[in-house]
């Protein structure tokens, strides 16, 4: 059995989509465990007055083999990044190019980003990498029934579904009660709106997200029939 871990911070739950989907294309494996797992409260400055803001949650999905066509299959994952934009969203302490500033001191431990800039770059890239997403699959934007997108902020939510050209109440959004979550944001919506009926067997749903580094992707599905656990 083997293990890998993704870091494509807020992207990272569509980037390790896109690694299962590929491993078993190649038939490397038959199933697949993927999992988003972040704990933000680690990385939030204290005094920050965003902190409420952020959550830690964990959610997964099992991808298996099967045939394109049937129900819960991914379309094709569309996946980019920009290093220019490093500098938007970082955690300088830790890493491989600040471990420490000068007289052994700690680097800034915590998480800090562009606040203006990272909204319209998530606007940007998240509706070019879903346009694209849209297109592999031959999908239309009104052909879309819920859009399920990395739970930033309501606004980013909002103005993708605008850009999309599809009407505000297909975004899903649990923000209010988890906050951002990171990586672990889209298995944990889609585990609450399976629960609370937001998902109905049939429905076309588009996965979204954008992410430090600068990372984004996007993908779609046609919602499976799945029990819906108490």
């Amino acid at each position: 059995m083997a293990a890998l871990d993704v870091q494509a911070v807020c992207a990272g739950f569509v980037y390790g989509l896109g690694v299962a989907q590929g491993l078993i294309a190649a038939g490397t494996a038959d199933s697949v465990l993927v999992i988003g797992a972040d704990a933000l409260s680690l990385s939030v400055a204290p005094d920050d007055p965003t902190s409420m803001l952020f959550g830690d949650g964990a959610g997964a999905v099992v991808l298996r083999s099967g045939h394109c066509e049937e129900p819960g299959a991914l379309g094709p994952c569309v996946l980019g990044s920009d290093g220019a934009g490093r500098d938007l969203i970082t955690v300088r302490g830790g890493g491989s190019e600040e471990r420490s500033q000068a007289h052994g001191a700690l680097a800034d431990p915590y998480l800090r980003l562009e606040g203006q800039e990272v909204f319209w770059r998530a606007v940007e890239h998240m509706t070019a990498a879903s346009r694209a997403a849209l297109d592999a699959r031959r999908w239309k934007p009104q052909d879309v029934d819920r859009i399920v997108a990395h739970q930033a902020n309501a606004r980013i939510l909002a103005m993708l579904a605008k850009r999309l050209g599809v009407t505000a109440d297909r975004a899903l959004a649990n923000i209010e009660q988890v906050g951002n979550t990171s990586a672990a944001s889209i298995p944990i919506l889609l585990d609450h709106a399976n629960r609370a009926g937001d998902l109905k067997p049939g429905h076309r749903v588009l996965l979204t997200a954008f992410g430090g580094g600068l990372t984004w992707g996007a993908t779609t599905v046609v919602w499976p029939h799945l029990s819906h656990p108490h």
